[in-house]
């Protein structure tokens, strides 16, 4: 009797400064990465072309998202989070909000003074939010990170930083409220 295996692959572009993280020290984060999904990682540093493949192609999937986040900005210990069934990567394209001399300004309103109105959605919605390059990342677990991404469009579509607050707050207690009742 034979089994076929099928091998899936993929093939992502990085930015070249985020490389050195996504490999790690003497090769310890792609090394991590394989394990933790059984697949299979070359990078060709050069060019910041990064090439997948494995069986699973779950794991696949899922190794492609934790290496999207890690090129996005976000900490490789944050983006293993997405090795969890319930956890999520959203990514928010300031291009589809304004022209390139407007994303600066777009950027400030996510992260705010001091990084104060990333941090305070963070806190309200329990995710994880990198504001690199010409995106907007966000990790959490899926309902979390459908409300941060919210917040996140409102606050790039004009709304202001009280008003988006006052919404996430409301929120949270409303699931609390239902966490509470076993809803």
């Amino acid at each position: 009797m034979f089994l076929l295996m099928t091998e899936y692959m993929y093939e992502l572009k990085i930015p070249k400064e985020r490389i050195a993280v996504l490999i790690g020290t003497k090769g310890e984060m792609k090394k991590q990465i394989e394990e933790a999904t059984g697949t299979h990682i070359d990078v060709d540093s050069d060019e910041g072309d990064v090439f997948l493949k494995g069986e699973d192609s779950l794991s696949l999937y899922t190794t492609r998202e934790i290496i999207k986040a890690i090129a996005r900005g976000f900490n490789p210990d944050v983006a293993m989070l997405l090795l969890k069934q319930e956890y999520a990567l959203e990514l928010i394209n300031l291009k589809d909000y304004a022209e390139e001399k407007q994303l600066m300004r777009l950027k400030g309103r996510v992260i705010g003074r001091e990084g104060k109105a990333r941090k305070n959605i963070e806190v309200l919605t329990e995710t994880n939010i990198s504001v690199y390059g010409k995106t907007i990342g966000i990790i959490g677990e899926c309902e979390n990170s459908v409300i941060a991404r919210r917040a996140v469009d409102s606050l790039l579509t004009g709304s202001t930083h009280a008003n988006v607050y006052k919404w996430l707050e409301k929120n949270r207690r409303e699931l609390k409220r239902k966490e509470l009742m076993g809803i």
